[in-house]
C-alpha cells in the first residue's frame, strides 16, 4: 500500500493534482471520478489519509460522519436526492478497492441495478 506521500488522493487533497471539486468541508473533499460508471459519479474522501475502512479508529468518528454528510450534500447539489442514488465503499482486494485511501462513490443519474457486480 502506498504511503500518504505517494497517495494520489492525498495529492488531490494537498492541491498538487487538480480535480473537478463538487463539495468540500474541513474533513472531506468530493470530486468527479475520472472514469465514471454512471451519469453522476463523485468520490467523497477524507482529507486525512486512512487506507481502508478497517483502519478508522474511534477517534475518527467525526470524520466518518463528515463523509456521509458530504455524500448527502453531493447528492443534493447534483439533484440526485429526488430520484435516488447509491453510496458505495469498496474495501480491500476482493471488494474492488483500487486506491488505498478510503473513498465513497456517490452514483446516480440513472436506474441502478442490483446486484451490483
Amino acid at each position: 500500500m502506498p504511503t500518504s506521500s505517494e497517495c494520489i488522493f492525498c495529492k488531490i487533497v494537498a492541491g498538487d493534482i487538480p480535480c473537478q471539486k463538487v463539495y468540500e468541508d474541513e474533513h472531506v473533499i468530493a470530486f468527479h471520478d475520472l472514469y465514471p460508471v454512471a451519469p453522476s459519479h463523485v468520490l467523497v474522501i477524507p482529507k486525512k489519509h486512512v487506507s481502508t475502512l478497517m483502519d478508522f479508529s474511534e477517534a475518527d468518528t467525526e470524520q466518518m460522519g463528515s463523509i456521509l454528510r458530504g455524500a448527502a450534500q453531493v447528492a443534493k447539489k447534483l439533484g440526485l436526492d429526488e430520484d435516488g442514488f447509491r453510496v458505495v465503499n469498496n474495501m480491500g482486494e476482493y471488494g474492488g478497492q483500487t486506491v488505498y485511501h478510503v473513498h465513497f462513490h456517490v452514483l446516480g443519474g440513472r436506474q441502478l441495478t442490483w446486484p451490483p457486480g
